[in-house]
């Protein structure tokens, strides 16, 4: 049972959230990505459960996907965001305060909107995966190893790539690279070579235009199935791990 909601003015069209403690208070915080704003604003925990009024930042134009990871290894959790219409990423680094440095951007395909952030070359530094929607690729962008990210790799996937996951799915310890592709009907699973590069994508059909993809043991066997949904079909698929 929960009780009526309570609301916090955010930016215009808010288009995705993550809750992460970001002023290490031991209190997980909103962080939400303003579409039409081209901000990301910054909901700092009272410490009961309600929020202060946001701090904005700037962003890219529309920004899409947001994920909160340290990403230069000072213990605080900087803010990775997708640019939608300035083809690129942002990239916002914690100052220790819960307050955020500008954005530094690194170029990605054309209209990036789902970013994962997660080591994928097993240096101890969180790497960028994003899924570039109209170039039909995905991209990796390494990390150096102080939170700058070294120029894209792209990788082909199916139509209108619009979600991506990194999720070891092979046992390798080494995630791997799936993405959903809304124009094609099809998820890609690009397995990791373990030096942070994937194989050529293998294809799994889907119901239509599927638009989100989770990765996670649902069956009980360990091993991670996939989830998907499917916006046309108005359907989940679940495609078991054999």
């Amino acid at each position: 049972m929960f009780l009526n909601q309570t609301t916090y003015a955010t930016g215009t069209s808010p288009r995705s959230v993550a809750i992460v403690d970001v002023n290490s208070d031991n209190k997980p915080d909103i962080i939400v990505s303003n579409w039409n704003s081209k901000t990301v604003g910054v909901l700092l925990n009272n410490g009961n459960g309600t929020f202060l009024t946001q701090t904005t930042y700037t962003t890219g134009t529309n920004p899409g996907s947001v994920a909160v990871v340290d990403v230069n290894s000072d213990n605080k959790p900087d803010i990775i965001v997708t640019n939608w219409n300035s083809n690129n990423v942002s990239v916002l680094v914690n100052n220790g305060s819960g307050t955020f440095l500008t954005k530094t951007t690194y170029a990605t395909g054309s209209n990036p909107i789902s970013v994962a952030v997660v080591d994928v070359n097993s240096d101890n530094k969180p790497d960028i995966i994003v899924a570039n929607t109209y170039s039909n690729t995905v991209g990796v962008l390494l990390n150096t190893g102080s939170g700058t990210f070294l120029t894209q790799i792209t990788y082909t996937t199916g139509s209108y790539p619009y979600s991506v996951a990194a999720v070891d799915v092979n046992s390798d310890n080494k995630p791997d690279v799936i993405v959903a592709n809304a124009g094609s009907n099809t998820i890609n699973v690009l397995l990791n070579t373990g030096s942070g590069t994937f194989l050529t994508k293998t294809t799994y059909a889907t119901a239509t235009y599927p638009e989100s993809v989770a990765v996670v043991d649902v069956n009980d066997d360990n091993k991670p199935d996939i989830i998907v949904a499917n916006l046309g079909s108005s359907t989940v698929s679940v495609l078991l791990h054999c």
